[in-house]
């Protein structure tokens, strides 16, 4: 036997026993359609993005021109991407403008008159925003998807950024609970520390005691209305059936989320699930700062906007603490577990929720398997009947390239979907028509008067091109199905992608091994079975 013959040999053998070991040693990994799980698409809310850096703006505006000594009447936003500033001394215009180039320089600023200012956001920084929300956003629920232990999600993004369609595609195989998934992934989880705000002639234990219950009775405690530098916010209900509880809150937050070193779920004094966090050494120093200078006082902890707990400040706390409140042993991870990701930078609005079982999944899997099975066996009864013996040749290769297909999904940890089983399905059919152009011009060569081997040669050199171009543009709907589609049509074209390029060696490569072997094996062949 020729030496060409022994390495074409020894190759597929050697490809074959890779295939093998990739399947045995990687299971190929199910999609949501055939293990079961979660399906969740959610809208991201850019606006809200947008509304959190003008907010974010206003409170550092204040803080900084009150830092310069620059007294002002109000800031406020009266339109998105807006923010006027009123009263400001007129005297001092010059050093108002100062600090505004220095904090928004890149901004439109407009001087009103009389003390007022308007900044306008401009489109390109607005469009920034927006982009790059709908980045961090992904990134912040892989993180937390990842944190969940969820194997093999899917997280990616639908739709085209910028125009109002941003969407995001979650799916989680193997998770049933989609009001946990919900809560994990679609909850801003902003957290920030202020400190509470006590009326007058009350000491903190006292008001922790009066606990109001409505903003009128709030406001009341201080003469009808709040100080200048104090927001009202709305207590989060610990168990069911409690009433509202308002607090009074200074607007800065020393500490925020983004202060965070590390945040683990934790047992408290009696047994009890809270949240132990600890800070960055920078905020760890503003926190013992802050903590020192109002001792004995309440800091309120908010989770996003809604106070979820309102301690006194005992002692001096550096780096370390505690999150308290009416956790379970699930809460309080998904909240370790949101707070080390990092909060979402724009809210979430769900579109579209559904879940599928494991026994819809088990069905599908059969179903696929015997639909594929059913197609093959047909296939190569058809080949053998025919083309006789010549058509197990065309068997063999089909074998192969079921087991090539199998193995680059096990090695790519690519997800197999129902539409995967599917494009395994076509494969099977795509395979063995390669075989079919090269056993016509065989036949074609064998009429002509051509020996056996000639009529091989002939035929393999013939069919070449045809094959190549025929696959080649099947290739490339498949890889734009890949760049373009999303969830099941991905699936499918992975399948039919691996198949393609499995079958152009099967076809072209596998088979002429297997009539080389055979020829040289007989010797001078007079006769082909075909």
């Amino acid at each position: 036997m020729a030496k060409d013959v022994m390495w074409k040999l020894a190759l597929i053998f050697g490809v074959l026993a890779l295939a093998l070991f990739f399947i045995w040693w990687r299971p190929i990994n199910l999609g949501l359609d055939l293990r079961g799980g979660s399906h969740i698409v959610m809208q991201v809310e850019t606006q809200s993005a947008v509304k959190y850096e003008i907010d974010l703006t206003i409170s550092r505006l204040g803080q900084y021109l009150k830092e310069k000594g620059l007294s002002y009447g109000s800031i406020s936003s009266p339109e998105a991407g807006a923010i006027e500033i009123r009263g400001t001394d007129p005297s001092r215009r010059s050093e108002v403008r100062r600090v505004l180039d220095d904090y928004v320089g890149q901004w439109e600023i407009r001087d009103l008159g009389s003390g007022g200012w308007r900044v306008t956001m401009p489109l390109q920084v607005r469009n920034v925003i927006e982009t790059n929300a709908v980045d961090t956003t992904l990134t912040t629920i892989r993180n937390r998807i990842d944190k969940f232990g969820v194997a093999e999600p899917v997280i990616q993004q639908i739709g085209f950024a910028g125009g109002g369609e941003e969407k995001i595609l979650v799916q989680l195989p193997g998770i049933q609970n989609t009001e946990r998934v919900k809560e994990l992934i679609g909850s801003p989880a902003y957290l920030e520390w202020k400190l509470v705000s006590i009326p007058p002639g009350y000491k903190p234990e006292d008001f922790q005691r009066i606990c109001p219950t409505t903003q009128a009775q709030l406001l009341s405690l201080f003469g009808g209305a709040l100080p200048s530098d104090v927001e009202l916010y709305r207590g989060e209900h610990q168990t069911a059936g409690e009433e509202t509880v308002y607090w009074p809150c200074k607007k800065a937050s020393p500490i925020t989320g983004k202060d965070l070193k590390d945040a683990r779920r934790g047992a408290g004094r009696i047994g009890e699930a809270v949240v132990d966090f600890r800070l960055t050494p920078d905020a760890g120093q503003r926190f013992e700062e802050l903590t020192r200078a109002n001792e004995g006082q309440l800091l309120a902890i908010l989770l996003d906007k809604k106070v979820i707990s309102a301690p006194r400040i005992n002692a001096v706390i550096r780096d370390s603490g505690v999150i308290e409140g009416s956790f379970n042993v699930e809460t309080a991870e998904d909240l370790a577990i949101k707070l080390r990701s990092g909060a979402l930078p724009a809210g979430m609005e769900l579109l579209e929720e559904r879940t599928v079982g494991p026994s819809l999944g088990s069905d599908s899997i059969r179903q696929g398997i015997v639909a594929s099975l059913l197609g093959a066996v047909l296939v190569i009864f058809f080949m053998l009947i025919y083309y006789r013996l010549t058509g197990v040749n065309a068997n063999l290769a089909l074998v192969l390239n079921i087991l090539l297909l199998l193995g680059a999904l096990a090695y790519f940890r690519a997800t197999l979907t129902l539409p995967g089983i599917a494009g395994i399905a076509l494969t099977i059919g795509m395979a063995v028509d390669a075989n079919v152009l090269i056993f016509e011009r065989i036949r074609e060569e064998l009429r002509l008067g051509r020996t056996v081997k000639s009529a091989v040669s002939g035929g393999f050199e013939k069919a070449f091109s045809t094959i190549i171009d025929s696959n080649l543009t099947t290739l490339v709907a498949a890889v734009f199905l890949f760049a373009y589609g999303s969830g099941p049509v991905r699936g499918f074209a992975v399948t039919l992608c691996i198949g393609i390029l499995a079958n152009l060696f099967t076809a072209i490569f596998v088979s002429r091994a297997i009539f080389d072997w055979y020829l040289g094996l007989r010797g001078r062949v007079e006769h082909l079975s075909i």
